[in-house]
């Protein structure tokens, strides 16, 4: 493919997602790329500067600025957004890509699920969309039920399975060792049977899983999160949004807590938007790999094959 083609390719895939956004009502919004607070997670480092002698980050995604935008009343919002992650390169991965996160108050899973087809079939021509729990999910692909599996039984589908699990996880709490195995079997097990048909929402997460998604009403076992994989490639992530700013708050200092058992920097929390958290309505947001899209439409299998600049040629 041409460098012209691909960039047509690109701007056509770019202008039907932003035009069939702002024919919902949202609004398009840019967030600063250099800020001096983020949003820790226990797997991702960000870019670190030293401005004026102050600490900032490269934003590893535009959640942080994006929801206190959400908390002083934008209504819904969405943004192509420049991410950068540390020591992230693959078929899949790179330091900096672009990502496309969208939130909408008001929202639920359901109104999401609709938003969701509509893009992928203008995007990927694809038709429907599978809504399928993780229960369902691994029950299937990996013989075990994650909801009520012990550590042991998550040890031993990933040595029945062939999946890979880190030397150092014995090293990690108990509590620890099971998300990581959880995670293992969902990347190297369970996702890559997903989205095959048709494009699969993967939902109903077990409750240590949340990240900040609200815990299920119905099922405290569950939480309101979800991921979508096409051709087994997790292409989006997202979440009915947890608003309470004590809970976000406790999740973000165990996730320090566990970064600091794994030898990672602890990050600080990001108290702008802590203070103004339980400012934020009821709603859905989501993250979409702009690059992975764009990659699928072509019918690549990098990333690097559907843009021209990459971290290894800048």
């Amino acid at each position: 493919m041409s460098i012209r083609t691909l960039l047509q390719r690109r701007a056509a895939i770019r202008s039907s997602l932003r035009h069939q956004l702002e024919s919902r009502g949202f609004i398009e919004v840019d967030t600063p790329v250099v800020a001096s607070e983020l949003l820790p997670e226990i797997y991702i480092d960000p870019v670190t500067l030293t401005h004026q002698s102050k600490t900032k980050y490269l934003q590893t995604s535009p959640e942080t600025q994006m929801k206190r935008l959400l908390a002083e009343d934008s209504g819904p919002i969405f943004q192509f957004a420049q991410c950068f992650r540390s020591d992230e390169r693959g078929p899949l991965h790179d330091t900096e890509f672009t990502m496309l996160e969208w939130y909408e108050p008001g929202a639920c899973l359901r109104s999401t699920a609709e938003i969701i087809e509509s893009l992928l079939n203008k995007s990927l021509h694809t038709n429907g969309l599978e809504r399928l729990t993780c229960r369902d999910a691994f029950i299937q692909h990996a013989n075990i039920d994650p909801i009520t599996a012990s550590l042991n039984t998550l040890l031993q589908a990933s040595v029945s399975h062939g999946a890979r699990l880190p030397s150092s996880i014995s090293t990690l709490p108990k509590e620890q060792q099971w998300s990581l195995v959880f995670e293992v079997l969902l990347s190297d097990v369970v996702s890559p049977q997903l989205g095959i048909a048709q494009p699969t929402m993967l939902e109903a997460w077990p409750a240590s899983e949340s990240a900040f998604a609200q815990l299920d009403p119905a099922n405290q076992q569950l939480s309101l999160r979800f991921e979508v994989f096409v051709d087994g490639v997790e292409l989006m992530n997202g979440w009915q949004e947890e608003i309470c700013s004590a809970t976000i708050r406790h999740r973000l200092q165990k996730t320090n807590i566990i970064r600091k058992s794994l030898e990672k920097p602890v990050l600080p929390l990001p108290n702008r938007l802590l203070s103004v958290h339980d400012n934020m309505p009821q709603g859905v947001g989501v993250a979409l790999g702009f690059d992975r899209l764009v990659m699928l439409a072509t019918k690549s299998k990098s990333i690097d094959t559907a843009r021209y600049f990459n971290s290894d040629n800048v």
